[in-house]
């Protein structure tokens, strides 16, 4: 099935470049999204069905993945800056001490890792980005090509 994933390249880049801005407000900082994007992958739902298709993130892997989240904010954290919290950091904490506080095993709640919200919140944004992607293929024309391949 990677053939298909091969042949969008080019629009993945672009749907990436475009794709900053959301990640910026979002609680997790572009290492993060780069780390959190390396155990995504993409399938076509119902792709023999040209009205239903429709590019569903897989985040099984993701799971495996978040306790290393942990590790990007602390060494982001020990190169003095606060790893980026956007907009949806909010009264969840965050910041510069927060983070040195989780990094010592100081950081209460967080002590066990990330927490179900987290893996939530990730999830919900490699779908946008799924859905970003679908809708970026059909402006561009090639979403009917790109499903035809996933079948083959």
């Amino acid at each position: 099935m990677s053939e298909w994933t091969d042949a969008i390249v080019g629009e993945r880049m672009t749907v990436d470049n475009q794709f900053t801005d959301r990640v910026a407000a979002s609680r997790f900082s572009s290492q993060e999204w780069g780390l959190i994007m390396t155990a995504a992958e993409f399938e076509i739902e119902d792709a023999d069905d040209p009205e239903a298709a429709r590019i569903v993130a897989d985040t099984s892997s993701l799971p495996a993945i978040m306790p290393e989240l942990e590790n990007v904010r602390s060494q982001v954290a020990a190169m003095g800056g606060a790893p980026s919290q956007g907009s949806g950091g909010g009264g969840s904490g965050g910041g510069l001490l927060d983070s040195i506080k989780g990094a010592l095993g100081l950081g209460g709640s967080d002590a066990d890792g990330p927490s179900d919200e987290e893996l939530d919140a990730a999830e919900r944004l490699v779908q946008e980005y799924a859905d970003e992607l679908q809708a970026h293929l059909e402006d561009k024309g090639r979403w009917e090509q790109v499903r035809v391949a996933y079948q083959e």
